[in-house]
């Protein structure tokens, strides 16, 4: 059986307050995009997972298909292991949340191809376990995103009249780095009552935090941004905690040209 996990964005990110586990409270606005991997799987004899496209760092283990795989495997109801075939296309440690929609999607396709039968609220449980965004991709509905990034209320947001540009700069920041230096802060106005405000609003209202200071760090991801203003972008941010940058248009726009040896993702949101 085959699927696509797709990245997400994220529409404003508040970092709320730290946590005394060492994470931190969010609240964010998911909304699903485009920018798709391709996932398979059959039955075999034992384990696999193959991959092409992007090469994919670190050990099998730590490998959140495989961790999908060990919390699913109880539940398998025939004597048969998943082949997954992995087809990686989403730019990883880019905010996009790439990796845990291949977790997530993991999930819901053992569930479906090892006849588990496990419901929606089972599957979040495991996908909270694999990931902080994993629950977010079992719905994969644009959502209000709070606690550390596991707890989700559906919102009545369709933005499928826009068109939107991803931009990614190979810069890798991660998540340590992303936090260094962050105040975390209460903001005045909640993110459920400013995304209901004109797109042409939020550019002045609806912030991401960790821009304040990796656009400083990273002038490369701040230049990005000010270009997808430059070519009639009504709304653009850095999506997570980067490093890419993402413009929401009114129309279609053809600009390919203008990021040229960058990996970038075009289409309708």
């Amino acid at each position: 059986m085959l699927s696509f996990p797709n990245a997400k964005i994220n529409i404003g990110l508040n970092i709320i307050e730290k946590r005394e586990d060492g994470f931190h409270n969010i609240e964010s606005i998911f909304y699903p995009v485009g920018w798709k991997d391709a996932l398979e799987v059959v039955h075999s004899d034992s384990f696999k997972l193959d991959t092409t496209g992007l090469e994919i760092p670190g050990k099998l283990e730590g490998n959140l298909i495989y961790k999908a795989f060990q919390l699913m495997k109880p539940h398998f109801q025939v004597e048969q292991e998943p082949h997954f075939h992995l087809h990686k296309v989403i730019p990883m440690g880019a905010g996009l949340g790439g990796g845990s929609a291949d977790g997530a999607f993991a999930l819901t396709l053992l569930n479906e191809v090892f006849k588990c039968e496990l419901d929606h609220s089972q599957l979040h449980e495991y996908a909270a376990q694999l990931g902080s965004d994993c629950p977010f991709f079992v719905v994969n509905k644009p959502s209000f995103v709070f606690d550390r990034g596991v707890k989700f209320e559906q919102i009545d947001i369709d933005l499928s009249s826009y068109y939107i540009v991803l931009v990614n700069p190979s810069i890798h920041i991660g998540t340590k780095e992303a936090y260094a230096g962050i105040t975390p802060r209460r903001p005045e106005r909640s993110l459920i009552n400013l995304i209901r405000q004109p797109i042409s609003m939020w550019k002045g209202s609806i912030q991401n935090d960790f821009e304040e200071r990796l656009l400083i760090s990273y002038p490369k991801i701040a230049d990005l941004k000010s270009q997808l203003y430059d070519e009639g972008a009504i709304y653009a941010s850095m999506t997570g905690s980067g490093s890419t940058v993402y413009g929401i248009f009114e129309k279609e726009v053809d600009i390919e040209s203008k990021f040229k040896g960058l990996s970038m993702w075009q289409g309708s949101l």
